[in-house]
């Protein structure tokens, strides 16, 4: 009997490891807002579901003996942030076999160097959140892993895309330092997760952080645009601001994955040439 998948929220991370999946025979549902976006899924043969994680309802999908990934961010709800997860969670119909949840290095706060045995340290109301979302998680009856992405990029999302559009600017010197992961091994780290059943709390992350500066004059150079100008850091969000190096080696050699991309010079250039080819 093929193993079971249920993918809540995919999006950009979740609708590549559902394809991920179904190459290995799974069969899988995937919930979205907006079914449409997930044609390509269904064609493949996944059940396409939808659900919105913002309205309130209830997740019509049973959840027993299902293997399940999680990727619903932070919600701005009204003006105000909306942790969903928890109340998702409490909706679900049957107990998973496993569970597995897309959360953020954000949960790290200001802590500067962060691998696998580093205790989160939130001080935002979105780092609490998402923190506390992880604790729902982990307190479920069932096996459970949380992943801690660090900053997720890929065709037509991130510093290359945003410097594309004049959207990207730096703040003031420029020298924070960023760990990033490219979408493709993000998922494929978790859709391994998934076969394997692993347990715990990793951060995820390329071997290369680097500063948006370098980034930025990276970008410059392969899209044949002006630097982004630099701008005080109060017009800035709060994940711009941040200044961390993740070392994601950990659940890749538990895993015994290796990275497409293992830098962002080789991620940036992939995402480029995929949205050329697309």
């Amino acid at each position: 009997m093929a193993r079971r998948a249920l993918i809540i929220g995919a999006g950009f991370t979740g609708a590549r490891a559902a394809r991920m999946l179904l190459g290995d025979g799974w069969r899988v549902t995937a919930t979205t807002r907006t079914p449409s976006r997930l044609e390509g899924l269904r064609a493949l043969g996944a059940e396409v579901r939808a659900f919105d994680a913002a309205g309130g309802g209830r997740l019509d999908v049973r959840a027993d003996g299902a293997t399940v990934l999680l990727s619903v961010p932070t919600l701005r709800s009204e003006g105000a942030l909306d942790e969903p997860t928890p109340r998702i969670l409490a909706g679900l119909r049957g107990q998973p076999e496993h569970v597995t949840y897309l959360s953020t290095t954000g949960v790290y706060g200001a802590t500067k160097l962060v691998d696998e045995t580093t205790a989160p340290a939130p001080e935002t109301e979105r780092q609490r959140l998402r923190r506390r979302a992880e604790k729902a998680v982990l307190a479920l009856p069932c096996p459970a892993l949380v992943l801690r992405p660090a900053a997720i990029y890929g065709p037509h999302r991130g510093v290359h895309a945003a410097m594309r559009a004049g959207r990207f600017r730096l703040a003031r010197g420029g020298r924070r330092f960023v760990s990033r992961i490219h979408v493709e091994d993000l998922a494929g780290i978790a859709a391994a997760a998934m076969t394997q059943k692993l347990v715990g709390v990793f951060p995820v992350a390329d071997d290369l952080a680097a500063t948006s500066r370098d980034v930025a004059l990276f970008c410059s150079d392969l899209l044949g645009v002006a630097p982004p100008p630099e701008v005080p850091n109060r017009k800035l969000g709060e994940t711009r601001l941040s200044d961390r190096r993740v070392d994601g080696r950990a659940v890749r050699r538990r895993l015994g994955v290796r990275l497409r991309h293992p830098t962002y010079r080789e991620g940036i250039r992939a995402s480029i040439a995929a949205e050329q080819e697309a």
